[in-house]
């Protein structure tokens, strides 16, 4: 019997698999698929040292008009979609006032900061320093006025969480990004961000580490947990597996699996894609488009463009509009080459109303853990949380993470 079972094989559960390892424990990783083959397969590969505050659900007029009537790129919508996450997103649009959202960004920020020391941590035990660049990442803005805006706020975002950033002018930004052949209004140099050639390889890298170092991948069904006496146990393709605790990481999945334990999760499944680009041009550094609404990153296997928001829902077939839409207005500043054929990849990422990870001790039941709900820094803060989690399996003090722990989240897990 393995002392913990951790199910969920993308960054957060193998981060939490490699966490618990260090500290001593015997773990079981368990998931459908192998590790980094979903939601942390498909992501723009940014270690977002600069996130400290969390993305707010817009609540000016016009940028919820913008999005209503579909002329912004950054989320778009069904009328399904949103009716089936309508509480949900009525929590978000609550917790987005900015009051609350400034109390919520302090423990935000409080995980954001140490990002790219933790996975430093993995990335040298795993050697997959050729995986990593840490030379930051451009926000471009073709919109005068929203760049001066941003540009404005640096010095505040500097001297609360110490986000360094440069602002700089549209001939500047093209000077360090010579794939844009028109100068924009202007751009944001994010100096302290991290970004990955192929996130899913990462996952599988450190995954690699975790059975270097003993610890075992089983291929199994996360909805057979149930608890037995003092233990859990699950099936797997190779028979029953028991763990004296088991730690729930599997991000969009989640709900359905704690809904049979008797937990109600209010979690917004905000659907993403993105499309690859095998001959497209090498940036220096990833990009992010705030008019069009998407993030360039260079791979392995080409140039990555990856979308905002999409509102759907489930089991909907991925739209394609906003990668559209994207390329058609990318087209008058450069040439991204052609687009790979087939369908386009499609994910999930699990967030919360609070825009909180949940991360604790189960409520009702011993010996059982959470660890879900990043939202859009899953592959950010993956091993971050794994290690305040880890702490916490081993008694350490909760009073520095009372905002992440289930027990004090009724709003978003009853």
């Amino acid at each position: 019997m393995s002392e913990i079972l951790v199910l969920g094989g993308g960054m957060v559960g193998i981060s939490t698999a490699l966490e618990l390892q260090a500290r001593g424990h015997a773990v079981t990783v368990v998931d459908r698929k192998a590790p980094g083959q979903e939601t942390s397969y498909g992501n723009a590969g940014l270690i977002q040292a600069e996130a400290a505050e969390p993305y707010a659900m817009p609540r000016a007029l016009p940028e919820i008009l913008g999005i209503l009537s579909g002329r912004s790129n950054d989320v778009i919508w069904s009328l399904r979609g949103l009716l089936s996450q309508l509480p949900a997103l009525w929590q978000y649009y609550r917790y987005s006032h900015p009051n609350r959202h400034l109390a919520l960004s302090q423990p935000n920020a409080h995980l954001i900061r140490t990002a790219c020391a933790d996975h430093d941590r993995w990335i040298t035990a795993a050697a997959a320093q050729d995986l990593i660049a840490q030379d930051g990442y451009l926000s471009v803005f073709q919109d005068a006025a929203m760049f001066d805006s941003l540009a404005s706020d640096l010095e505040r975002l500097r001297q609360s969480y110490g986000v360094e950033a440069t602002a700089m002018s549209g001939p500047e930004l093209c000077r360090m990004e010579p794939l844009y052949q028109r100068p924009p209004a202007g751009g944001i140099h994010w100096r302290d961000v991290w970004s990955c050639a192929a996130p899913g390889e990462l996952v599988a890298r450190y995954a690699a580490l975790f059975q270097s170092r003993g610890g075992e991948i089983c291929t199994g069904d996360a909805s057979t947990l149930r608890p037995e006496g003092a233990a859990w146990a699950l099936m797997s393709e190779a028979g029953p597996l028991r763990g004296e605790h088991a730690v729930i990481a599997l991000g969009p999945w989640t709900p359905p699996i704690l809904a049979q334990l008797g937990y109600r999760v209010r979690m917004i499944m905000k659907h993403g894609a993105h499309r690859m680009y095998p001959t497209g041009p090498k940036l220096r550094r990833p990009v992010h488009d705030a008019q069009h609404g998407i993030v360039l990153s260079s791979m392995k296997g080409g140039l990555r463009m990856t979308c905002g928001v999409a509102l759907e829902a489930s089991g909907r077939v991925p739209d394609a509009r906003q990668l559209d839409r994207g390329a058609k207005g990318l087209a008058a500043y450069m040439d991204l080459g052609t687009a790979e054929g087939g369908p386009i990849w499609h994910g999930t990422r699990p967030f919360l109303p609070d825009m909180l990870p949940m991360v604790g001790a189960a409520p009702r039941h011993d010996r059982l853990w959470f660890h879900f709900g990043h939202g859009h820094q899953g592959f950010t803060l993956g091993p971050t949380t794994a290690r305040h989690l880890g702490a916490l399996i081993d008694g350490g003090d909760s009073t520095s993470l009372a905002a992440l722990l289930p027990q004090n989240r009724p709003a978003v897990l009853s």
